[in-house]
């Protein structure tokens, strides 16, 4: 691993926050549009230890509770919980493997949508089946996809391990 490959690592973490702010906003229902800081909450905390992931979790949930306020600490709860598990999945699964990293994607963005869902009690009835079963499948699959593109563009970047770093 040469020296440069961490500030490449972090920059394109840095870019993807960029992209929340900047693009997310242009394509289209904030329900469908992929989710850029969970997709680099996600890459930093599969190469991450646990303890690490969930506050790394906690800190981007914070940000978007801060951001949308009427259910302030759901969103922190269940990031933490996603980075948490995110850290910890790389023992069972082969992290470096691009169709393991699409499914994780979509899971922990499936799972961070139900638990802010659940956890805000905002969405009843048949607002929150369509919250679980139609939008957080299609934002899952939005942010896979871009995650996939991610680590196809900069996978020679994204692969060094954390304790390397």
């Amino acid at each position: 691993m040469r020296r440069t490959d961490k500030y490449r690592f972090w920059a394109v973490l840095a870019g993807l926050v960029v992209l929340q702010f900047s693009l997310r906003t242009r394509l289209g229902d904030d329900r469908t549009a992929p989710d850029f800081m969970l997709l680099a909450l996600l890459i930093y905390a599969i190469r991450a230890p646990a303890g690490r992931g969930a506050a790394a979790g906690f800190l981007v949930g914070l940000l978007r509770d801060a951001l949308a306020p009427a259910s302030f600490g759901a969103g922190a709860l269940a990031h933490t919980i996603v980075g948490y598990l995110a850290a910890r999945s790389k023992a069972v699964f082969f992290a470096e493997n691009l169709f393991v990293n699409a499914w994780m994607f979509f899971a922990g963005t499936w799972v961070r949508n139900c638990l802010v869902a659940l956890l805000s009690g905002q969405l009843r009835g048949g607002l929150l089946g369509w919250e679980l079963l139609v939008w957080s499948p299609v934002q899952s699959l939005t942010t896979a996809l871009v995650g996939v593109l991610v680590l196809w563009v900069f996978g020679r970047q994204l692969a060094i391990r954390m304790s390397d770093a």
